[in-house]
């Protein structure tokens, strides 16, 4: 039998990340959580004043900075240990602070985007020739202007901004209840032994060769999910409902423009992602087709998406074969890129294994103002988790450049870049092993996880995409949404997107269930246009070389100093042009001929 996971205590110290190098202990957390409290009231001075003077606008913006760096420092160490173990009280306690504290200063600064709405154009150069300091704020200030009609006044603003805590309880609920209280039953591996099953264990016996394990795992989990349905159902309208209430209240058409228009991306990139792949389906059928006769099974299921096609190939990579792999396939991003990988790697920048109350999955995260980012892993030794450490070590230096090139209010970067950096690392892996791997079946294995990446990213999220925007306009339509609506609507969708060659398995209705992004809305089209203009941004680093790895770079750094599609159109990629979406489909299918002909 399979040991039970460690608890937090007994994880060496080598293998979980330094946060110490954002707080050097929780007295050092309160310090600063005091010194945030106390700030809070002091910008009630400027209520009702921010527009009578340049100097007086100049002096709440820099203070405004400030606060906000002091309290993204102490919500995202508060968070990330809570992560480390969800099940440990007294960082329970520190992260429902932090949120509180968030609250509150995010209420105090709320009368500002009212006020700065007033300001014109004209406003805005006059003050700027008054107070010369205020340039540095110039694309801050026409970015509200871009949003003034959504803006609030200031009594009203304030009162969203207090809703606010009330408004994430349907995340935290699910996250806490996910994370932290659902156990999974017991199932048989490959061996016989009896194994728990787990968040970070399922993909893994999703590969295993034996159908029965990959069954057992299927259904071990959904019929977990399935049991629970109602109370995630009523966790999940509750997200949608509430999203859709801010939505109608700062006057957006639909939940789906006010998700967009933060970053000025138009509508149109999110409807042309799904019309497009919608357009090709067909490819994703062929592929579905394709994967049932290698695997040579009269049926087709829903848990035989995983397994690799190459018979009796099972490799094993641990964690630091994966760093000393990784590194040598970045290497044409150049010295100073692989540098900074080789620090993070050495000085504890990622929480490596899985244990007792730990988050699933993987991410990165970090604040600005301390000296990197963090990554959180669930590693376990395969192929998928070596490409989920260099997918997650892209996100890790897509902050760390734009951090240390950016000014505090110009370092964050939207959601509609944030996964091109992490596919680029993905997919100059895949370049460097498909150069360098001598071994057939190895070969031909990674061809088949290439193509599962267009299933998974390309195709998935769309459908993702897809499934979401139905459902927030069935919320608009009034209708309830229960779990039997969410069933039907998400098996359909499932069914559509997966063709006729595969036996769509009753349980996989139960699997919007599981989807942690639908807790942040209209978020998951972005892996499926990051990865396509991901693609082709690897494929210009490797034919074009330096100039195309500088431009990329400079697109690293860039936060949000443009708009994103605008720094997309510096690293030379267009996404409001459906090539780039085209482009990759074309690769996936000539994928599929490859793996067909070999």
């Amino acid at each position: 039998m399979n040991a039970a996971l460690p608890q937090r205590s007994e994880v060496k110290l080598e293998d979980t990340w330094r946060l110490e190098d954002i707080f050097a202990s929780d007295e050092a957390f309160n310090k600063m959580f005091d010194t945030v409290k106390d700030l809070i009231p002091t910008f009630a001075a400027y209520e009702g004043k921010l527009t009578s003077s340049s100097l007086t606008l100049f002096e709440f913006l820099t203070k405004q900075d400030e606060v906000l760096e002091l309290n993204g420092k102490l919500y995202v160490y508060s968070h990330m240990r809570l992560h480390q173990d969800g099940g440990n009280a007294h960082y329970q306690n520190l992260s429902s602070k932090s949120e509180a504290l968030s609250v509150r200063v995010h209420a105090a600064l709320s009368f500002a985007n009212a006020e700065l709405a007033a300001l014109s154009a004209e406003d805005i150069a006059d003050f700027i020739a008054r107070t010369p300091e205020l340039k540095h704020y110039e694309r801050y200030l026409k970015e509200i202007l871009r949003q003034k009609e959504h803006i609030l006044d200031s009594k009203t603003e304030t009162l969203l901004a207090k809703f606010s805590e009330v408004a994430s309880a349907p995340h935290n609920v699910f996250s806490m209840f996910n994370n932290v209280d659902m156990k999974f039953p017991e199932i048989k591996n490959e061996q016989g032994e009896n194994v728990r099953l787990t968040h970070g264990t399922y993909i893994k016996y999703l590969e295993s060769k034996n159908p029965a394990v990959r069954a057992d795992a299927f259904t071990g989990m959904y019929e977990t999910y399935s049991r629970y349905r109602n109370t995630l159902a009523t966790a999940f309208a509750a997200n949608i409902t509430q999203y859709g209430l801010f939505s109608s209240l700062r006057g957006f058409e639909t939940p789906l423009h006010y998700a967009l228009s933060e970053h000025n991306i138009p509508t149109a990139v999110y409807n042309n992602l799904i019309n497009t792949v919608n357009n090709h389906l067909d490819i994703m059928h062929d592929y579905v087709a394709l994967r049932k006769e290698l695997l040579g099974v009269k049926e087709l299921h829903m848990y035989d998406l995983f397994v690799p096609l190459v018979k009796d190939f099972d490799l094993k990579i641990s964690y630091e074969e994966a760093c000393d792999t990784i590194l040598k396939a970045l290497q044409p991003l150049g010295e100073n890129y692989v540098t900074i990988v080789q620090e993070a790697f050495n000085n504890r920048w990622v929480d490596k294994y899985e244990n007792e109350g730990k988050r699933s999955g993987a991410y990165s995260w970090g604040t600005y103002g301390t000296p990197h980012p963090y990554i959180l892993m669930n590693y376990i030794d395969n192929v998928n988790n070596m490409f989920t450490l260099a997918h997650e070590m892209g996100h890790a230096l897509h902050s760390y450049l734009s951090e240390k090139t950016q000014p505090f209010i110009y370092s964050g970067y939207s959601i509609f870049v944030a996964e091109v950096a992490s596919t680029v690392n993905e997919a100059l892996l895949m370049q460097y092993l498909l150069k360098t791997v001598t071994d057939p079946d190895y070969k031909h294995y990674l061809i088949n996880y290439f193509m599962e990446q267009f299933r998974s990213t390309l195709y998935r999220q769309t459908m993702f995409a897809e499934f979401e925007k139905e459902i927030h306009l069935t919320s608009q339509n009034g209708e309830t949404l229960t779990s039997e609506l969410l069933c039907h609507k998400y098996y359909d969708m499932v069914k559509k997107y997966h063709g006729d060659a595969i036996c769509v398995d009753q349980l996989i209705e139960n699997e919007w269930a599981r989807i942690p992004h639908f807790y942040s809305p209209f978020y998951v089209y972005q892996y499926a246009t990051g990865y396509s203009a991901a693609i082709a941004l690897s494929n210009r680093i490797l034919n074009e070389g330096e100039p195309a790895v500088n431009a990329y770079l400079q697109f690293l750094s860039g936060g949000s100093s443009l708009d994103p599609i605008d720094l997309l159109k510096i690293a030379g990629v267009d996404m409001s042009s459906p090539e780039p979406i085209e482009a990759a489909l074309r690769e996936f299918k000539n994928l599929i001929g490859q793996l067909r002909a070999l």
